[in-house]
């Protein structure tokens, strides 16, 4: 994401960009057919005229034909492989595939040295094995296909709703019920491109179900299974119903709960690992059939040990 103020007037957004981001014209004309630039969060043409303070976003200005990607010897938490998939644990802080500002130490450059650049193709070259993704500070596990026919079966049965997905999260706040469905559709916020929202523009049908596991004086944990998979849906329907997912720095950024993060830590290099996590969020279960075997496939990991420091913090209060 790159944001420009304009200090200008009257030049075409086209001119003003390749002379100030030294990019051609043609690929200003694609990012903006592709709905990738935006001038004070509202879409506009290769002939608006910029005005001064005008601010410009450019949501993606990475592309495959930019960039090849290499891989690197990078650890992996391998749940389980064979010759047509893995299921892979991912850390908190590993960002999926590469991207604006993050052209390496992703899991696609781990992937591609530990496969020998045996993966999918149907993504494209930045993505290749990525069936579904998970946020960046989100742990837990993902689906990578080997080949485009794996592939194609995994994607179908996540379209068709059969994969069992599920994620374990510490929201704040008491939740009451112990159960309950979050049906409310999720589109690009319109005053901050960053972020997704609850919205009836633009959007695409969101469901989530949540049960209580646990209730703290101050906080919950639950158990979220997805029925849909749109970009930051557990993140977004959380925050919606005011119960939102501690240490979010996008959408539950809380003064009182980094008080209280604050409060039940010894010391500042501590405090600073806790925040640097990210979200209380973590993919927990993944169910689906091999699309070779045809055998049912289940796998679980616990959540990290930095996530159980935390939630033991609420368990004390």
């Amino acid at each position: 994401m790159t944001e420009l103020k304009v200090i200008d007037d009257g030049i075409r957004i086209d001119k003003y960009l390749i002379d100030k981001c030294n990019m051609s014209r043609s690929k200003i004309k694609k990012l903006i057919d592709n709905k990738k630039i935006f001038v004070n969060g509202k879409e506009v043409k290769a002939s608006y005229l910029v005005k001064q303070d005008d601010v410009i976003t450019i949501s993606d200005v990475f592309s495959e034909e930019d960039y090849k990607v290499e891989g690197e010897c990078i650890p992996l938490d391998i749940l389980y492989e064979d010759d047509y998939l893995l299921v892979v644990n991912k850390p908190s802080g590993m960002v999926v595939h590469p991207g604006n500002g993050n052209h390496s130490k992703t899991l696609v450059n781990a992937l591609i040295y530990h496969c020998n650049n045996n993966l999918s193709s149907i993504n494209g070259s930045i993505r290749p094995g990525i069936v579904h993704r998970i946020d960046a500070d989100t742990s837990g596990l993902l689906l990578v296909a080997k080949n485009d026919m794996v592939h194609n079966d995994l994607a179908k049965q996540i379209s068709e709703k059969s994969v069992i997905r599920k994620y374990v999260a510490l929201v704040s706040g008491v939740i009451k019920e112990d159960s309950a469905t979050i049906d409310a559709p999720i589109g690009r916020d319109s005053k901050d491109r960053k972020k997704m929202c609850v919205t009836g523009d633009n959007s695409k049908n969101a469901i989530t179900h949540f049960r209580v596991l646990k209730r703290y004086s101050n906080a919950t944990l639950i158990e979220c299974k997805l029925e849909t998979g749109r970009t930051h849906q557990i993140r977004v329907h959380m925050a919606y119903i005011k119960h939102p997912v501690i240490n979010d720095l996008v959408y539950g950024y809380c003064k009182s709960d980094e008080s209280f993060i604050k409060g039940h830590t010894n010391n500042k290099e501590d405090f600073d690992r806790y925040r640097a996590f990210g979200q209380m969020l973590h993919a927990k279960e993944i169910g689906f059939v091999h699309p070779v075997t045809k055998e049912k496939m289940d796998f679980r990991v616990d959540v990290p040990d930095i996530f159980k420091e935390i939630e033991e913090m609420y368990k004390d209060n």
